[in-house]
């Protein structure tokens, strides 16, 4: 019994030890023996304001932002002879199946908006203004960072809300940066 209160209490001596020990790090050492060990942040000091009469100092320099990340979009081979098949059969008039053959790309490729542009003019050819906007709709909010496929997104949902009669949306959509 007495063997297993000490067991039980190194135990949680042990436990305490290892959860104090994890909470404190240890001051960063000089990179050189006998070299100073580094002061506070630079951030952290107080400023001292300019003597009266003295300049003041130049405001930092702005950072430059990057423009965002120029993406293109392509199809993989598969997508690309099914999207090739698809307009081969709506060109005869095979509407139906040009529909599954581009459900079977999307299958393939989901997240990719020149499929969603494809599948939009294709419901846009069988008078389907609404399922061609939401075709839109998707490849614009996939297109971000491919500038021709946000323009060939923004073209389909232009000419979707015209079809629905929505004329001033579609201009809308027209004047925007990414339509330009």
């Amino acid at each position: 019994m007495v063997q297993e209160r000490h067991s039980l209490k190194l135990a949680a001596a042990l436990g305490a030890a290892l959860l104090l020990g994890g909470c404190f790090t240890s001051a960063p050492r000089p990179s050189q023996p006998g070299a100073p060990a580094p002061g506070p942040p630079a951030a952290s000091l107080p400023s001292i304001p300019p003597a009266p009469g003295a300049p003041a100092p130049p405001a930092p320099a702005p950072v430059p932002r990057s423009p965002p990340p120029v993406r293109e979009n392509h199809l993989s081979p598969a997508t690309r002879a099914l999207v090739t098949q698809a307009q081969t059969l709506s060109a005869h008039g095979d509407i139906d199946g040009a529909s599954s053959t581009l459900d079977r790309a999307l299958r393939i490729e989901p997240n990719n908006p020149l499929l969603w542009i494809e599948l939009g003019r294709l419901r846009l050819t069988e008078s389907e203004a609404h399922q061609a906007e939401g075709c839109g709709r998707k490849a614009l909010a996939l297109a971000s960072g491919d500038r021709g496929a946000q323009r060939q997104a923004g073209r389909l949902l232009a000419d979707a809300l015209r079809a629905q009669q929505r004329n001033q949306e579609a201009r809308d959509v027209e004047s925007q940066p990414f339509m330009k």
